[in-house]
């Protein structure tokens, strides 16, 4: 994450408000009544952490004047029940590879006036490739005191691969490139992703590249209730 004045500061706040909020969001439910807007609990979690995140950031952003203006980009991922809910803001991207087709998927949607050119199809996402606007975002944690997060489900089954990435790579490194690498790699994760840092590299470089890959491996456990847990517990 990063990318505006002090990119490096705001996406470390970003990410230990996030480590911070979203642990605890999972043991009180109570506090997300309130969300009511949402599919499920989980995807109100990762939305409140969201939103805290973004606060944080904003106001470190008012604590000191070469603060001014920091933003970052933001994508994060909650796994349960063979599922994931994403979270995120601006052009960081979760993609899932299919662990039975093999092909891999943009599951996000960029915030940035270059996708909101394609969506108005000012541009093909071929043109789009070539233009010398791609790292224009639309929004980021921490410009603002208020922000719209982007909340997104999708199912997880055995062997698929998710990909969670800053531009420093997708801006870089082409999907075909990227869905070939984590192919080829898919038994050996830290390979692929040492693979992928190093073609961003060698195609130039000039942002700072960071790459997640998370596997799974069989299918979750079956959600059980509280009762049928405690039950569970008392038999023991």
């Amino acid at each position: 994450m990063g990318g505006y004045n002090a990119g490096d500061v705001a996406s470390s706040v970003a990410v230990n408000s996030i480590l911070s909020n979203l642990p605890g969001s999972l043991y009180n439910r109570a506090q997300l009544a309130e969300l009511t807007e949402f599919n499920s609990t989980e995807a109100a979690w990762c939305y409140r952490a969201a939103i805290r995140a973004n606060q944080s950031v904003y106001q470190v952003s008012q604590s000191q004047p070469h603060y001014t203006g920091m933003g970052t980009t933001l994508v994060t991922a909650l796994f349960y029940n063979n599922q994931v809910t994403v979270a995120h803001v601006g052009d960081s991207r979760f993609y899932r590879l299919d662990g039975e087709e093999g092909t891999l998927t943009q599951i996000t949607r960029d915030h940035t006036v270059l996708q909101e050119l394609i969506d108005r199809g000012v541009y093909t996402p071929e043109e789009a490739l070539a233009s010398s606007n791609k790292n224009l975002v639309t929004r980021a944690l921490g410009v603002d005191k208020k922000i719209s997060i982007d909340i997104t489900d999708t199912l997880v089954n055995p062997n698929d691969i998710f990909l969670l990435c800053s531009d420093g790579l997708h801006d870089l490194v082409s999907e075909e490139a990227i869905e070939l690498t984590v192919s080829t790699f898919k038994d050996h994760l830290d390979a692929a992703a040492t693979s992928l840092i190093q073609q961003a590299n060698d195609a130039g470089g000039h942002d700072n590249t960071s790459v997640i890959l998370i596997k799974c491996h069989k299918p979750f456990p079956e959600k059980t209730s509280w009762f049928q847990q405690f039950s569970h517990w008392f038999k023991r």
